[in-house]
């Protein structure tokens, strides 16, 4: 099985062609190839795959084998490697996600590749039962929008407000995010019972109203250099708790991103960078 190996600001995966070839199993190679010591390495399998309805479809698998609805670095390198390889020369791109069809504005350099894609990832989910959370298990939190979890591993309770964007995200503010224990705290926020589908954990420092950096725990596949959905939900929770502006720059352990919440049309873009790393042979 020929793959590709890329990332978005270090968040990366095993990209397979499925134009050209077929993935039997895709959830039990996405625990093959993921593994850092006897795999490739990555934090999943990411499928490139035709599409009735746009231009390519994603699928998109965690290194333990679940499915996810929708990944933002991991779009931006589908559109990437669609373009570069000649799958489609569109440009806007129409993606298939699991959150629908998507639209991804691209940035070529002088040699006529992708560079850096702005997405247009579509408008927020809100309400609890949809993103899903469990009000039921939960407190009213310091602020609007902010609902309390108890933790046990951080022995106190935690104001998380609560964001899909396709895929389920809880946003946690604090003065420094590199105090934060993401080994310990990360599963049980991703566990905890509130959450029927888990979910995605971030913590936010705040440099300004317009500038962050964040830490992420992804549902699945543990800790992460980004989660570009992640720095979405940081954007609208920001926003909703008054505590940041709708464009905003996130710091994220592999990189940067910009998020702009649009007022315009209730939607977020993400801009960001996609690479190519290299490209070989698994034996199946």
């Amino acid at each position: 099985m020929r793959f590709t190996k890329m990332h978005g600001i270090g968040n990366d995966y095993v990209y397979v062609n499925g134009f050209a070839q077929a993935v039997v199993d895709p959830a039990a190679l996405a625990r093959k190839v993921a593994d850092r010591h006897f795999g490739i390495g990555g934090d999943g399998l990411i499928l490139i795959l035709p599409s009735d309805k746009a231009d390519v479809r994603m699928r998109m698998f965690n290194a333990d084998g679940s499915e996810s609805e929708m990944c933002g670095n991991g779009v931006r390198c589908v559109a990437k490697y669609a373009f570069d390889h000649g799958l489609t020369a569109s440009n806007p791109m129409k993606v298939e996600t699991g959150r629908g069809v998507l639209t991804l504005d691209l940035e070529t350099g002088r040699d006529k590749k992708v560079s850096r894609v702005t997405v247009n990832m579509g408008e927020p989910i809100l309400a609890l039962p949809e993103v899903p959370v469990d009000r039921d298990k939960l407190v009213k939190g310091g602020r609007e929008h902010e609902y309390r979890l108890s933790v046990a591993q951080a022995n106190e309770l935690l104001d998380a407000t609560f964001v899909s964007m396709g895929n389920p995200h809880a946003v946690m503010y604090m003065p420094d995010v590199r105090a934060v224990d993401l080994e310990h705290i990360g599963p049980e926020v991703e566990h905890h019972k509130a959450f029927p589908r888990r979910i995605n954990a971030h913590w936010v420092q705040i440099h300004s109203p317009s500038e962050v950096t964040m830490r992420t725990w992804e549902r699945g596949s543990g800790i992460t250099l980004a989660c570009g959905t992640g720095a979405c939900a940081v954007c609208v929770a920001g926003v909703l708790t008054g505590r940041t502006s709708r464009k905003i720059l996130a710091h994220l352990p592999g990189g940067d991103l910009l998020l702009e919440w649009r007022e315009s049309d209730n939607n977020v873009y993400m801009t960001g960078p996609a690479a190519e790393v290299f490209s070989g042979e698994w034996p199946e």
